[in-house]
């Protein structure tokens, strides 16, 4: 299955955007965070737990960005964008309500993540409804 030029459009920033904020908070969790206003000092555990959700999502737009190369892969590509870029907006519509207002960087990362989730939702709607070749209902033996 090829995909579209929307489908390429919305893959493509999906799959840049989780690939280069998570290798930033993976190589530079200091500079990434105090971007946010957060100071995280040098407490090994606090940083571990930080890099390794960091390379998780830069894994991710890895496999988002493959998906535009190889098309036998584009299906899981476009599941891994769906899930990161409607799990993030959902953590943090969580946060707000049991944490509080975050700060303004914090809110413009969510509206980020909410319009690439509204354009990859727009994009991939009818491959959403649509059963994927060899998924469909099992058959049965008698």
């Amino acid at each position: 299955m090829k995909a579209t030029v929307l489908e390429t459009i919305a893959l493509g920033l999906a799959g840049l955007v989780a690939l280069i904020i998570g290798a930033f908070i993976l190589f530079a969790p200091h500079a990434f965070y105090a971007s946010y206003g957060i100071l995280l000092g040098r407490d090994a555990n606090l940083l571990s737990e930080l890099r390794a959700p960091g390379a998780g999502l830069a894994g991710f737009g890895l496999l988002m960005l493959l998906g535009l190369r190889r098309p036998a892969i584009l299906p899981v590509s476009i599941a891994a964008a769906l899930t990161v870029f409607i799990a993030f907006p959902v953590g943090r519509l969580v946060g707000l309500v049991a944490d509080g207002m975050p700060s303004g960087s914090v809110l413009g990362a969510l509206a980020v993540e909410l319009a690439i989730a509204a354009l990859c939702l727009a994009v991939f709607r009818k491959r959403l409804w649509t059963p994927a070749a060899g998924l469909s209902a099992a058959r049965t033996t008698t």
